[in-house]
């Protein structure tokens, strides 16, 4: 009858080598790495809780108090990271510029300046609203009283208006829009025509999804209005 050899045992060399080449760990943070790590993710969640805040009871409902209730620290601890409910709105407000200017380059970059990407920028400012109708209320009315996005937030809009007035300037020198329509004429037409078509969907039917009802429905007669318009001008019948 034959012994079975045991099994050879891995010494701590062996160990040590294959954890070194063990890729799937997480890499070792050192205490400063973690504390920002840390601070990055309590900053996410404070903002997180801020936009159910505000989606649920107004933006204006907004109050230290309660994001720190929510959130789980006391309200002496969240002015860690922020120093006032003006600040905790700048940074919302910052993060959705970012987000909705996202979805515009995106459009952009997908139709260029065209017809229809002017009915899809329309399309998509609806959809923004009805999935985040807090961002959409701080960015583009007035819910806050006192509340002045810094110049950092500023500058976030800023970045946005500029892409806008340079398709604008891309189609009107293509021949797109009639040169008798200043550019920032043809810009604020389709402003005011996708966000009051928005707000008054928002007003009135925000339970109807995107394409739907009195207003919402209204887009491709709405942007091919605007298309007429562009095209030929003022004197347009």
């Amino acid at each position: 009858m034959c012994r079975r050899r045991p099994a050879p045992v891995a010494s701590r060399e062996d160990d040590s080598r294959l954890n070194a080449n063990d890729d799937t760990r997480p890499p070792i943070l050192s205490p400063e790495e973690r504390r920002q790590r840390n601070r990055r993710e309590t900053i996410a969640a404070i903002l997180s809780v801020s936009r159910d805040i505000m989606r649920q009871e107004g933006v204006g409902a907004l109050t230290l108090n309660e994001i720190a209730r929510r959130v789980g620290m006391s309200a002496p601890s969240l002015y860690h990271y922020f120093d006032s409910k003006m600040a905790v709105y700048e940074a919302v407000f910052a993060q959705g510029m970012r987000q909705y200017r996202r979805r515009l380059e995106e459009i952009a970059a997908a139709y260029g300046p065209t017809a229809e990407g002017r009915k899809a920028a329309m399309t998509a400012y609806l959809r923004f609203a009805l999935e985040n109708p807090e961002l959409f209320h701080l960015l583009f009315e007035r819910p806050v009283p006192g509340f002045v996005p810094s110049e950092e937030g500023l500058a976030e809009a800023q970045r946005l208006m500029a892409m806008a007035d340079g398709l604008v300037q891309q189609e009107q020198a293509a021949g797109g829009i009639d040169p008798a329509i200043r550019p920032e004429q043809a810009r604020d037409l389709l402003v005011a025509m996708m966000h009051g078509l928005t707000a008054l969907h928002l007003a009135n039917e925000p339970h109807l999804p995107l394409g739907e009802g009195r207003f919402g429905g209204l887009i491709p007669l709405a942007a091919r209005a605007i298309d007429l318009l562009y095209r030929h001008g003022p004197e347009a019948e």
